[in-house]
């Protein structure tokens, strides 16, 4: 079973590190995506999750029926986990969001996003105050080829602008 590449809208940015000389971006994908991917990939009744602790680590585990395409077989299920970390914001819910998540990676969903370049954002594209940076990043488009990132635009959509170009801070091809 094949998942579909991540488009623009699947992707959301966020700042990693700051620096005086620029910041670093991540791009990542949220649980919704996901869960939205296994809808239109293996419909709705077809995909299940479940959560369970393991010496106080969350894990979920992501549940695909392998006979969706043949329904007149049984149902065969193949499950693929994955351990979640706590989040800055809601340590509980970010732990379950991150566990679902990582057990998306491993059935492949959003796996192109571990070949993304280095994104590198000049200090002139972005409004650094003390070592702190709340701009809004967003990705404008993206290429992927054979699961690897092969374009990406990256625009900060804090920065008031008359085009969509004066809003790129980031922009890497490999063609």
């Amino acid at each position: 079973m094949q998942f579909r590449d991540l488009t623009a809208a699947d992707i959301e940015v966020r700042v990693q590190s700051v620096k005086q000389s620029g910041l670093i971006l991540l791009l990542y994908k949220n649980a919704r995506t996901d869960m939205s991917i296994l809808d239109e990939t293996v419909g709705v009744e077809n995909w299940q999750d479940k959560f369970y602790e393991v010496k106080g680590i969350m894990f979920c585990s992501i549940g695909i029926n392998s006979n969706y395409k043949n329904p007149e077989l049984p149902d065969r299920w193949v499950w693929k986990s994955d351990a979640g970390t706590e989040s800055n914001q809601d340590a509980e819910k970010g732990n379950a969001s991150d566990a679902r998540k990582r057990a998306g990676f491993a059935w492949g969903i959003g796996r192109e996003l571990y070949t993304s370049p280095l994104i590198w954002v000049m200090p002139d594209k972005c409004d650094i105050q003390n070592n702190k940076c709340y701009d809004r990043f967003a990705v404008e488009k993206i290429a992927i080829e054979n699961k690897k990132i092969v374009g990406l635009s990256i625009i900060n959509n804090s920065i008031k602008a008359d085009n969509i170009k004066d809003k790129r801070c980031f922009v890497w091809s490999l063609k």
